[in-house]
């Protein structure tokens, strides 16, 4: 059987170059390329045909879920496991909505990110335990809450910098974030709160008590 071809994309590089060197002694794998920003793999990772992307959520510039937006704009179905510290659940809804084919923590034992590659490769849909609980929440608040309640902690926080008066870029340095994550919370924002602008997400939040 031949090997499953996979490409990792992280802006970690000690990170990275662990990681490929934990693929590579898998005999089920071979690594076929590698990014350090979502940038760069957007520019190479089509010419690499991967049959599985591991993207990093938090990284300089676009973000993974950016990222993955991008791909799949693009044209590229490639299956993609998104592997991160994140727990955030803007990214886990972010990444899900965007076509990921699974969520695992970078604190996973290599066994289970052996298997969670293995089950990707079958077609599966892969969640870590940790974060397999915030979706059952996030479905259940959807069921039934008003747009404003689907707000994130990190939306929420961003919600707090935008009624102090803070431009995007404050928001990045005061949250250390992107201003293109930032951007994207923002406009996350917009959405679940059925406004058109800052001023009216912040005097929503004001009127429901969030802020």
């Amino acid at each position: 059987m031949k090997p499953i071809r996979l490409f990792v994309v992280d802006d970690h590089a000690l990170f990275r170059r662990g990681l490929i060197s934990l693929l590579s002694d898998m005999k089920e794998f071979s690594v076929v390329g590698e990014a350090g920003s979502g940038e760069d793999a957007l520019r190479v990772v089509a010419q690499a045909a991967p049959d599985i992307i591991l993207l990093d959520v938090n990284m300089p510039g676009i973000s993974g879920v950016e990222t993955l937006q991008a791909m799949r704009k693009k044209g590229l179905e490639t299956r993609v496991l998104m592997l991160t510290v994140s727990m955030d659940e803007s990214d886990l809804v972010g990444a899900i909505t965007a076509g990921a084919s699974g969520y695992l923590l970078k604190n996973a034992e290599p066994e289970m990110l052996h298997r969670t590659l293995l089950d990707v490769a079958g077609g599966k849909s892969v969640l870590s335990p940790e974060v397999t609980e915030q979706v059952f929440k996030v479905m259940r608040r959807a069921q039934s809450a008003h747009p404003q309640e689907l707000v994130s902690g990190r939306e929420l926080e961003v919600l707090r910098c935008l009624a102090r008066g803070l431009t995007t870029s404050q928001v990045a340095s005061e949250l250390f974030i992107s201003e293109n994550t930032v951007k994207t919370h923002i406009r996350h924002l917009l959405e679940k709160m059925k406004v058109s602008n800052r001023a009216e997400a912040v005097a929503k939040a004001l009127q429901a008590g969030l802020i």
